[in-house]
């Protein structure tokens, strides 16, 4: 397999954590975005950049001549009643999980493009497709990003491939205030048809069979990780 170069936003706990890993593995060229280092200090031939997506300018060249993916992992759980919900953090919401998605493609879109043949992988939600209570200004921004995703697949082709993926609760940083117990775990597991809550694997593998040559034929799609709870009723 020829060795890829790879820019993954929001790189350092969780699902980003894990597709560095597992790109690193595979022997590809990982460059991590993120506000902090955390535990990318212990990984060897990762370049990375520090970097806030929500205040700092992101320019074209901060980046490699060509990459041959981007993946934007930066998201937030902001789960509350509507009625609570301020527009500020609406607009917080959004700033971060769509306009962060949009800021990193567009600095990006030159090297992208110089690749010939590259592929883009954006995080959306469960909480779009399968309405959830409390979940109003989050399904608001994931569900912008998968507009957004179909859209770049669409004027961006056929050089560039983009894709979305939407997990259900993972057990990641993000999450430890829903997860903070072995009964809220046990509690979410039953909530899905495969009895389990998420791990950061499971995303990152699908994101990186989406970046690779093998995923080469799709585009525009939003594909569920999320143990069967978007589609089954078991």
């Amino acid at each position: 397999m020829h060795p890829k170069k790879y820019l993954i936003v929001g790189a350092s706990s969780g699902i980003g954590l894990s597709i560095c890993k597992l790109l690193l593995s595979q022997g590809h060229e990982v460059i991590a975005l993120s506000r902090t280092q955390g535990e990318l200090s212990s990984l060897d031939d990762l370049q990375y950049i520090p970097f806030d997506i929500t205040t700092d300018d992101f320019r074209e060249d901060m980046l490699p001549e060509s990459l041959d993916g981007l993946v934007y992992c930066p998201g937030s759980i902001n789960l509350k009643p509507f009625r609570s919900i301020s527009e500020e953090q609406f607009e917080e919401e959004f700033k971060i999980n769509c306009l962060g998605a949009v800021k990193s493609i567009k600095a990006s879109l030159k090297a992208l493009k110089q690749s010939g043949s590259s592929s883009v992988v954006l995080f959306s939600t469960v909480a779009v497709q399968q309405g959830l209570p409390f979940h109003a200004s989050i399904a608001a921004a994931k569900g912008a990003v998968e507009g957004l995703t179909r859209a770049l697949a669409a004027e961006l082709a056929p050089d560039i491939r983009v894709n979305c993926i939407a997990p259900s609760l993972t057990e990641t940083p993000l999450a430890s205030k829903l997860l903070s117990s072995p009964e809220k775990i046990a509690a979410a597991a039953q909530r899905h048809p495969l009895k389990r809550v998420g791990k950061p694997e499971d995303s990152a593998s699908m994101a990186c069979f989406l970046l690779s040559e093998e995923a080469g034929w799709i585009s525009g799609q939003i594909i569920a990780v999320d143990g069967g709870m978007s589609a089954l009723r078991v």
